[in-house]
């Protein structure tokens, strides 16, 4: 098989897991699909409002698609890696930390299969080269996710708060 040949049927794969997982383009980067939300719990009440005790995603990269932009969430999120290339995060704390993180199925070369993040944690991911074209994450938020706790990041307003982050910041931003 040719190069563009295994190009063309990496991309059908793909095209046909987003498919069969029903995932839809998320506005950080990447694909996701809500999966579950506490229904049969009583709501949590948050300073902002109704929030569920707990929701779930599938999440998506793609080499159409490899970054999840800088992205700020009020809750507390658990990763869960599944299958196929590795996905580096990148965290970078209220006072300036920055920690990179792969998770990955290579436990013994120090990726990890679980990460948690903190509420208030800037994050970004990216899918490292490899064989598969994409890396699918789950992840478990509480409070449940509510687009009103999530805060996408400002290429300059990050840059000015954390200004020795700032390479890495333009890479991970939009615009």
């Amino acid at each position: 098989m040719h190069r563009t040949e295994r190009l063309m049927a990496k991309k059908d794969d793909i095209e046909q897991l987003i498919a069969k997982l029903d995932l839809a383009p998320h506005q950080e980067g990447g694909y996701y699909r809500r999966t579950f939300q506490s229904a049969n719990q009583p709501m949590l009440i948050t300073a902002d409002g109704p929030r569920f005790c707990m929701t779930s995603i599938f999440y998506l990269l793609t080499q159409d698609s490899p970054t999840g932009h800088f992205h700020l969430n009020k809750s507390d999120i658990v990763h869960y890696y599944h299958l196929g290339d590795a996905i580096e995060y990148t965290l970078i704390y209220p006072d300036g930390t920055l920690n990179t993180i792969v998770m990955g199925s290579d436990v013994i070369a120090g990726q990890s299969l679980q990460l948690q993040v903190p509420g208030g944690i800037w994050k970004a991911s990216r899918l490292m080269a490899g064989s598969a074209g994409f890396g699918l994450i789950s992840e478990a938020v509480t409070p449940g996710f509510d687009y009103a706790d999530m805060e996408m990041g400002n290429r300059q307003k990050l840059s000015e708060q954390f200004p020795e982050h700032s390479q890495v910041i333009v890479g991970l931003t939009e615009g």
